[in-house]
Order: C-alpha cells, then sequence, then structure tokens
C-alpha cells in the first residue's frame, strides 16, 4: 500500500482535537500510550535506504510495519508500506533478532485517532514537539489542512525519530 501524509506542528493538543472534530472528524481512537521501536541491520542497511522496519506496541495491540523509500514529492511524505498485526511481539523480536536484525531506536508517543471520510488524523504529543498527522490522498490532506487553517508551507514530512534525534533525546523517551 502507497501511505500519503503530513505533519503539522501545534501547540495544544486538545484545542486541535476540538478544531478537528469542529470540521466533523469523529474520534477512532481516543487518547493512548504508543511505544514504538525501529529495527535495522547491523551495519545499518536499512536506515541507509530510507526504509524502516518498526515494531509499535499499543496497549495490548503490536502491529509490525515495514516503510520503504520515500518517493520525491514536495509537500507530501509519499511511501510504500506494509503493515501486519502482531499477536506475541516477545516471539517477534526473537524472530526479528534471529534474522539479524537488533533494536536500533524507541520513542514514546501519546496519540489521538480521528477520522473524516477516507482520511486519517492523528494528533500527536512527542518529546520532539505536538503535531496533527494526516493521512490519506492528496487532495483530501491539502483540503482539510487548508480548513484548519494550514497550508503547504506547514507540511513537514520529517519523521518523529529524526526529530527527536535532532534534539539528542537518543531514545525518544524525553
Amino acid at each position: 500500500m502507497t501511505e500519503i501524509e503530513v505533519k503539522i506542528r501545534i501547540d495544544d493538543p486538545k484545542a486541535a482535537r476540538e478544531k478537528i472534530i469542529g470540521h466533523g472528524a469523529v474520534v477512532v481512537r481516543d487518547r493512548h500510550l504508543e511505544t514504538n521501536s525501529l529495527f535495522d541491520f547491523d551495519p545499518g542497511t536499512l536506515h541507509a535506504g530510507r526504509r524502516a522496519l518498526r515494531l509499535r506496541m499499543a496497549g495490548k495491540r503490536a502491529t509490525l510495519t515495514f516503510k520503504g523509500e520515500p518517493r520525491k514529492s514536495r509537500s507530501f511524505k509519499v511511501r510504500e508500506e506494509f503493515e501486519t498485526q502482531v499477536r506475541d511481539p516477545k516471539a517477534m523480536r526473537k524472530i526479528l533478532k534471529a534474522l539479524g536484525l537488533k533494536e536500533t531506536f524507541s520513542y514514546k508517543k501519546h496519540r489521538t485517532v480521528l477520522r473524516k471520510s477516507r482520511l486519517t488524523i492523528a494528533i500527536d504529543e512527542t518529546t520532539a514537539g505536538n503535531f496533527i498527522e494526516l493521512e490519506g490522498e492528496r487532495h483530501e490532506i491539502t483540503k482539510f489542512a487548508r480548513a484548519l487553517g494550514y497550508g503547504r508551507a506547514d507540511f513537514i514530512t520529517r519523521s518523529y525519530v529524526g526529530m527527536i534525534r535532532d534534539q539528542g533525546k537518543a531514545d525518544g523517551t524525553g
């Protein structure tokens, strides 16, 4: 599947939530804690190729995600993404280790997930700041961002990992 997304920096997650709901979005998952662990081969092969393998824990739910190299786009982060639910995260970690992968970075964030039609909207609270993440088709992202008062100049395509690393917070926990 192709993932198309942008982030927009915000100050107040609660105010953003109300504004997003006011524009017709509905909450599909209330604020919850996510732990994201990235895995790579010892020489950093995935990172060097701008790809990522992530194991995400949210409560008892675990998801393994592969993200391909970002495609060229001026305003949007566009990349191939494959995801699957994981029933036994401890066993998955053992499998990844047996394949020669090691955990290279971990960070936590609080996330609220909303939807408006086919657009997925997340409010993320991270050590790098607070963000709205919009995922869907380009025109849906642009239209909803504009309704919220944002334009393409506000779009961020960097990853949370990159932003957290820039702050010198090695594990992203603050």
